[in-house]
């Protein structure tokens, strides 16, 4: 086309075009992977770290404390049939033994001997003692003799040795303030895993990959490409355990573990706990009992139901208790909680958290010995067991060693994952001349058709995970802000900057 003169008229810029939603969107979750890969990463190496540590934790435990956690067996002792943990000495003696070589502290339960050659673990409430700690004597079921005492951490019966892991892992040993660090950490690894996933699927797809090379490593690769492809299918593999730990490790987180206490109340999802007063004999009511927002020992923090000693002069004692219990089923390894005041019951509980799991509790009347009270683990809510299993699984309780090798799989392909992330970002950094391929920018280019639902989501997960809301608003105000920066630097005479 010409004008009326003849003259073609010049033409201006080529104008770029429009990326589609589908482009932009994946332009702002690749930008979104690559700020919570720099800037959040350290602090998932932290916790896949410490969570490698603890992994082993359990073992250690064994080594470190293996003269009070072990007793010699004499020869042809052996369990007494329907008495779980009795090897030769009632636990009554046991108890007195422990009692005997410490009298600051007053009863508040004791854990059966698993098996001939393990000790009887009696938990004494000593005053000066840190926050769900008491005192364990460990005493010798075949002789009475005191093998030692240790600090004993939470419900898990956490040793010195398993107690630093955990709370290293749980707060790097800086009290409330380094819970953060874990619940960032678990805040973000789900949005991470997930949105890395989406890319690598997504990148496979545009490319016309088959299947096979997104879930193995492509060969003959080598730099970035290679590292891209061992990041990408491993990233794949790992997914469903990287959620898992990421869902579990939020229940005990301070502020998320909150909202998920208040929802699951709400829905009725909590865990049932079996009544300990007085006055709530054959009953039983619920309680969070869930873990969440205490940390590894809060999967029954202060739920032993008994801090006082038990009466000299009451008529039962905890051989008849235990007898009552193994009557109604339940099989050891036990734990009897002492009364709680005058006139309320021994609660024994089954402390077996190997799959199939064995926690089913009774209530025991002091005066008569009679069963007052079942509660029984089948009859939980689905989310309660749900909320078990996650908790043991998270801790590496529910299926033993091959629970423990899994986790510490885990960790290590988290460490990977998180390396060969910083090696592709100094492979592309721009002072190597790739410039930034990590779409900055992307909020400002969405449809406005599309920003209402993303706010909407990105307003609810704030609420509901706070440290991942207040990061992600940093993280969106970061980008509009550098991109706005690069623009105007674009716009200025003699550069040639893109945007």
């Amino acid at each position: 086309m010409t004008s009326e003169t003849g003259v073609r008229p010049e033409t201006g810029p080529a104008v770029p075009p429009v990326p589609s939603t589908r482009a932009t969107l994946r332009a702002l979750l690749l930008r979104l992977h690559f700020y919570a890969g720099i800037l959040v990463a350290p602090f998932l190496l932290v916790a896949a770290t410490t969570g490698l540590l603890y992994a082993a934790s359990f073992q250690l435990e064994e080594i470190v404390h293996s003269h009070e956690l072990t007793a010699p067996v004499p020869t042809g002792r052996s369990a007494q049939p329907g008495q779980p943990g009795q090897f030769g000495l009632p636990l009554a003696r046991q108890v007195a033994a422990a009692t005997a070589a410490h009298p600051e502290g007053t009863v508040g339960a004791v854990r059966t001997a698993v098996e001939p050659g393990r000790t009887t673990r009696v938990l004494l409430d000593v005053p000066g003692l840190a926050e769900s700690t008491r005192l364990a004597v460990f005493v010798d079921p075949h002789t009475g003799e005191v093998r030692g005492a240790l600090e004993s951490y939470g419900s898990s019966g956490a040793l010195p040795v398993r107690t630093w892991i955990s709370q290293f892992h749980r707060h790097l040993h800086l009290g409330e303030p380094g819970r953060l660090y874990s619940e960032l950490a678990a805040s973000w690894l789900w949005v991470v895993a997930l949105g890395g996933v989406v890319l690598w699927l997504t990148r496979r797809r545009r490319a016309g990959r088959q299947l096979r090379l997104a879930v193995a490593p492509e060969r003959g690769t080598r730099g970035l490409r290679r590292t891209l492809s061992w990041h990408g299918s491993v990233g794949l593999w790992v997914l469903a355990g990287l959620l898992f730990l990421s869902a579990t490790g939020l229940t005990w987180s301070k502020y998320a573990g909150a909202n998920v206490d208040v929802l699951q109340s709400s829905l009725g999802w909590s865990t049932p706990s079996i009544s300990s007063a007085a006055s709530g004999h054959g009953t039983h009511g619920t309680g969070s009992g869930s873990g969440t927002g205490s940390g590894e020992g809060s999967e029954g923090h202060g739920q032993h139901g008994g801090h006082g000693q038990h009466g000299a002069s009451a008529p039962v004692d905890v051989d008849q208790v235990v007898r009552a219990a193994t009557g109604a089923g339940l099989s050891g390894p036990l734990e009897i909680v002492w009364p709680a005041g005058p006139g309320d019951p021994y609660v024994v509980k089954e402390m077996d958290r190997l799959w199939p799991q064995r926690n089913d509790q009774v209530a025991v009347d002091p005066a008569s010995g009679r069963v007052t009270a079942e509660l029984r683990f089948d009859d939980y809510p689905l989310a309660a067991k749900l909320t078990r299993w996650g908790i043991d699984g998270h801790m590496g309780l529910l299926f033993g060693l091959p629970n423990q090798i899994l986790l510490g799989a885990l960790a290590v392909a988290l460490i990977c994952l998180i390396v060969w992330g910083y090696r592709m970002w100094w492979l592309r950094r721009p002072t190597r001349g790739f410039g930034t391929p990590y779409g900055r920018g992307g909020l400002r280019r969405l449809p406005w058709a599309v920003v209402p639902p993303v706010a909407a989501v990105v307003i609810a997960l704030g609420v509901f995970l706070p440290l991942l809301g207040v990061s992600l608003a940093a993280f969106l105000l970061v980008d509009v802000v550098s991109a706005r920066i690069a623009a105007a630097r674009a716009r200025r005479p003699g550069t040639g900057v893109p945007g």
